[in-house]
């Protein structure tokens, strides 16, 4: 064993150790999910991207033009990314009564296939859509299928590369057809936080609420750049709780962290439930 697995090693048992008999809630960002293919924004390698904001998709049509055509692009694949051992360990912490649940700053609704129940979609999912004028909500696929329908033009999107948001480029996004309510003819958007918007009073309650019964904290992927995620971390701290990070590089969290573990995420989870879960 080298000194730096040692001392990695080391780290982890001393998570552990402050961990033990302590009911965890979980706050996890990108870096959880890029072992399922999906791109971090902010990681090592991340793709540089500015992504649109609420005030751009609202106030022009041929912005929510591109917006559209770069999300339908790119949904195939990122509706095909599974659950890596990262969401799994976590739902078997909640499974062996040892988590409060999951709060997520992802978009992918991976935890919730992965078998985790008590978990918080702070920024929404990509799976649904909803009307901004009567609240109608729309199952992503059946979508989806509309606008394969409406766009047999759109460049096959079976091999492209998506972005951290599930879109991808294209050429030519002017051409792009995009439906409007059925009931009602208002402007669709997926059911997620844009740039610009906050997070839904109850959404972030129920985020709370967690963190309420919970005797830990563990951040796992996140670089706690977006506000909601360090609002999450700051009750723990007002709270007292042991606050342990795992992230590669640095973030906004880690002077509040009791220990900070600059390592993978999957891999450092599964390390954790080795030591935390009773088989």
């Amino acid at each position: 064993m080298t000194a730096t697995n040692a001392r990695e090693t080391r780290r982890i048992d001393e998570a552990a150790d402050l961990l033990t008999d302590r009911r965890i809630a979980f706050l996890t960002g990108a870096g959880v999910s890029t072992d399922s293919g999906i791109p971090d924004y902010r990681g090592d390698g991340a793709p540089r991207r500015t992504p649109m904001t609420i005030e751009q998709f609202l106030a022009d049509e041929v912005a929510r033009k591109r917006y559209w055509a770069g999300s339908h692009r790119g949904w195939k694949m990122f509706d095909a990314a599974a659950p890596n051992d990262g969401h799994r360990v976590i739902a078997q912490f909640e499974s062996a009564g040892l988590s409060t649940g999951v709060i997520t700053q992802n978009v992918d609704s991976l935890h919730g296939q992965a078998g985790s129940r008590r978990h918080v979609e702070l920024h929404g999912t990509l799976h649904r859509v909803v009307c901004l004028s009567c609240g109608q909500v729309y199952k992503r696929h059946d979508l989806a299928r509309t606008l394969d329908e409406l766009n047999p033009w759109l460049e096959n999107p079976d091999a492209v590369e998506i972005n951290p948001d599930g879109d991808a480029d294209v050429a030519d996004p002017s051409r792009f057809v995009v439906p409007g309510c059925e009931l009602c003819g208002g402007i669709l958007k997926p059911e997620v936080v844009f740039f610009g918007e906050v997070v839904p009073t109850a959404t972030f309650r129920l985020a709370a609420g967690l963190v309420a019964q919970a005797d830990a904290l563990v951040v796992a992927g996140s670089s706690l750049v977006v506000n909601s995620g360090i609002r999450i971390v700051e009750i723990a701290r007002r709270r007292n709780l042991p606050i342990v990070i795992i992230n590669r590089g640095d973030t906004k969290g880690d002077s509040r962290a009791t220990i900070k573990l600059d390592a993978g995420t999957t891999t450092t989870l599964a390390a954790l439930a080795v030591r935390l879960i009773r088989r």
